[in-house]
């Protein structure tokens, strides 16, 4: 073969071989809402000929790359009309979109996540939305929408009881779940002890709780996260929206700071249920307001930044003897930066305040106690191509720790000021995750969390013979504190404990077909903060403590494996999940333990363990006038505290015991039905195995006093608690759109009436001198009603 003929034939190869490898590009862009320009959050993009697509992250922004040619392109996003395009994909495209509120979208909206066809496909698992309207249609307390409980509702998540704070998700406690708010951690998320949330359902934009197969981008508390996101303002005209209720009322407004670039939001809140005591001789007072702000602005195509805050307080006050105020605060810098069509990036630098503050003017001192926190994140979102998107980041967080400090309230008080010793620490990560579709019907999810803690030095720590803070008392069989031998103090630039810990995630769905899949999942995750309470439910007035050398950080190993079922189209779905959950290092306390005011609190407590295994089945009806959804649980939560040595007993001798927030069988329905225009119904039932507690079961007489004898921690339960509740909602002109528009919610909470016990307390009747319990019911039957209100 002559040399031209060798060229020849090399060409021909070459340009086959170029036939055959497809040029690739990438199309990217923000989905928008047509009225407010706010971006949307979980969008689906999808291409039907191709069978692929992808969604919207936190932000609105979108990237996939695909083959060049010409696409049809399918938007759906729930409460919006679906938007259907084509497309000619010959070059790298930025291309924005903006969709359109369906008709009637807040009556048709219902928990979901996306169109159904996508969520059988992605790997994550384990996870629930909810979006404000469905938030706003279940009937609560006092007639408040409220965030923390339209989420007991969902499988695997249960509440500590009526007028409780906090929520428990598969047999977790409520200080291992991660709340956050525009990236900042909430550490209170209740209201007047928990009648209600901090959460403004009005300014609420993006919710979804992460109970399993949590990303790796999440890391510090071992049971669940609930990321919530802000709305972040109509940058169009001014609207507002805002209701009056019988024991609170609420006003968002929402505006352009620069039209099509820049947005406020101004929401506030304020229950005013106290004005009323006078008018029956109370001199009590109980109140609570907050405020949400957030103000957007859009730089370039590239650049956004956000300013988004909370501020909410509680006050108390009993008689003007006693006041208690307790609060959080709230700041977040944001800035958006988009490298390039496949590189998205986040900066936020937070602030974040709990404080607690008690006011006793009957014996003239003031005490406050709190936790501080600043936090930096920096997160990239990489779309590699449409097999692999990677997310990756770091976050350091430092934190300042305030136990208590008394002071005198007056001159003439006989109170010495006295300061519980602060405690410092410093928390660093950095976590990469992926996700890969590796062929058409299996996709996988996988990740790693680098997380560091150091306890970082403070003034006078105490040292223990043995370095045993806790000691075993031989001949009464007993846990007492040991007495210190001696203190150290430290510089705050001194780590005086360190802990390192790679934290694992992975998670993987298999598709059947278009209407069903099997997902798995396994993440291990570490906690270095505690929460010191022995009550079933937090409290104010409960002490946030790091780890160091006497607290063991806790962690988490948990398997879930589930099934996912699509019916009709999505008419109808079906998810099944099992899990089992391990943790190590979860404090534990000995019998008689004080909390309160306690410098050394390593002196009462011991490291134990849990486990939770259980079912959760998620039945829904998404279409049609009667939508709703029927979630069960069975479950098993426990915890173990063995002896440290032969001779030691441990806690209840050793051995497993239910932990207070087990619950054998959750039961919970919700559902709504569109009658017309002007009237939809709503109605949710909720049942559940009674609460774990410690009774007497017995006692005997020493010298004339009679000592009761107590059963086995935990080993007996309050009655089961069920009640079932109804809202109606009016609206008399659903054909406006435009101007004022309002609706009336009528409610009925606890409609039969339950007497639900909180708590059963023991003790001596005067009269008879015969032993009795006494049951502690929060709530009867409650009716409420409701103006909401738009402009």
């Amino acid at each position: 073969m002559n040399q031209s003929k060798l060229v020849a034939v090399i060409l021909l190869l070459l340009s086959i071989s170029f036939g055959f490898a497809q040029e690739k590009f990438t199309l990217s862009g923000v989905i928008q809402d047509q009225e407010t320009n706010e971006t949307l959050i979980g969008v689906t993009v999808f291409f039907p000929e191709l069978n692929t697509g992808t969604s919207t992250n936190e932000y609105g922004f979108y990237s996939i790359t695909l083959p060049k040619g010409n696409y049809k392109i399918s938007l759906s996003y729930i409460g919006y009309s679906d938007k259907i395009e084509t497309i000619n994909l010959v070059e790298n495209l930025k291309k924005n979109f903006i969709l359109a509120e369906a008709a009637q979208s807040l009556e048709e909206v219902i928990i979901t996540e996306n169109i159904e066809k996508l969520s059988i496909r992605k790997p994550q698992m384990s996870v629930n939305a909810l979006t404000a309207s469905t938030i706003k249609q279940i009937p609560v307390v006092l007639g408040e929408a409220d965030v923390l409980k339209a989420i007991t509702f969902l499988p695997g998540v249960t509440n500590a009881g009526e007028g409780a704070s906090g929520f428990n998700v598969r047999g977790g406690a409520a200080d291992q779940n991660l709340i956050l708010l525009d990236e900042a951690t909430v550490f209170n998320s209740s209201h007047l002890f928990g009648l209600f949330s901090v959460f403004n359902p009005d300014a609420i934009k993006d919710l979804k709780l992460y109970k399993g197969g949590i990303p790796a981008r999440y890391g510090g508390r071992v049971s669940s996260v609930l990321d919530i996101y802000q709305k972040e303002g109509n940058s169009k005209e001014l609207h507002a929206n805002g209701g009056i209720g019988i024991v609170s009322s609420r006003l968002l407004v929402e505006g352009p700071l620069k039209k099509d670039k820049g947005s406020f939001l101004l929401g506030g809140r304020s229950s005013y249920a106290h004005l009323f005591l006078p008018l029956f001789d109370l001199d009590n007072v109980a109140y609570f307001y907050d405020l949400n702000t957030k103000l957007s602005y859009k730089l370039n195509d590239n650049n956004n930044i956000y300013l988004s805050g909370y501020f909410g307080r509680d006050v108390f006050n009993l008689a003007d003897s006693f006041e208690n105020t307790y609060g959080n605060t709230i700041v977040n810098f944001r800035w958006n930066h988009l490298f390039n069509d496949k590189l998205f990036s986040n900066m936020s630098l937070i602030y974040s305040d709990y404080y607690y503050g008690l006011n006793l003017d009957f014996v003239e001192f003031k005490w406050n106690s709190g936790i501080q926190n600043f936090n930096f994140k920096y997160d990239f979102k990489h779309y590699l191509n449409s097999k692999f998107k990677l997310q990756y980041g770091l976050n350091s967080t430092y934190y300042k720790f305030n136990p208590g400090e008394i002071e005198p309230s007056t001159p003439t008080s006989g109170i010495n000021a006295d300061k519980l010793t602060d405690k410092y620490a410093f928390e660093n990560a950095i976590y990469i995750d992926t996700e890969h579709k590796v062929s058409k019907n299996l996709t996988l999810a996988y990740g790693l969390r680098l997380s560091a803690f150091m306890r970082l030095g403070q003034n006078e720590l105490n040292i223990y013979e043995n370095n045993q803070a806790v000691i075993f008392n031989d001949d009464f069989q007993i846990y007492q504190s040991a007495d210190a031998i001696a203190t150290e103090s430290s510089s705050r630039s001194k780590t005086i404990k360190s802990f390192l810990n790679l934290e694992p995630r992975f998670s993987a769905a298999y598709k059947f077909n278009r209407n069903t899949s099997v997902k798995a999942s396994y993440n291990r995750m570490s906690q270095y903060l505690h929460l010191l309470s022995n009550t079933s439910s937090p409290t104010p007035l409960d002490v946030w403590a790091p780890s160091g050398k006497f607290i063991k950080p806790q962690i988490l190993d948990q398997y879930a494996i589930g099934y996912f079922k699509n019916i009709k189209d999505g008419d109808y779905s079906l998810e099944v999940e099992t899990y089992y959950k391990d943790v190590k290092n979860r404090i534990d306390y000995i019998d008689g333990a004080n909390l309160i005011a306690n410098d050394a609190i390593e002196r009462v407590i011991l490291n134990g363990k849990a486990r939770a295994y259980g079912l959760e089945v998620l039945f829904r009806k998404n279409e049609g006038r009667f939508k709703g959804w029927i979630a069960y649980t069975l479950s098993k939560s426990e915890q173990k505290t063995e002896g440290r040595a032969p001779n030691e007993t441990g806690i209840n001798n050793g051995d497993w015991y239910n932990t207070v927030f087990d619950r054998t069988h959750d039961i919970s329905i919700t559902t709504s039905y569109n009658l017309n225009k002007k009237w939809d119904f709503n109605a949710n039932f909720l049942f559940q195995t009674g609460r774990p507690t410690t009774f007497p079961n017995g006692q005997y007489e020493y010298n004339g006093i009679i000592v009761p004898n107590y059963s086995p921690r935990n080993s007996t339960r309050l009655p089961s608690y069920h009640r079932l509740d109804l809202s109606a909602t009016y609206t008399p002109k659903p054909e406006k759109t435009k101007g004022w528009q309002g609706s009336w919610v009528f409610g009925l909470y606890n409609a039969y009436n339950r007497r639900n016990a909180a708590s059963i307390s023991f003790g001596q009747n005067q009269d008879s001198g015969n032993n009795e319990a006494t049951r502690l019911s929060i709530f009867g039957a409650v009716p409420s009603v409701a103006y909401n209100f738009k402009f």
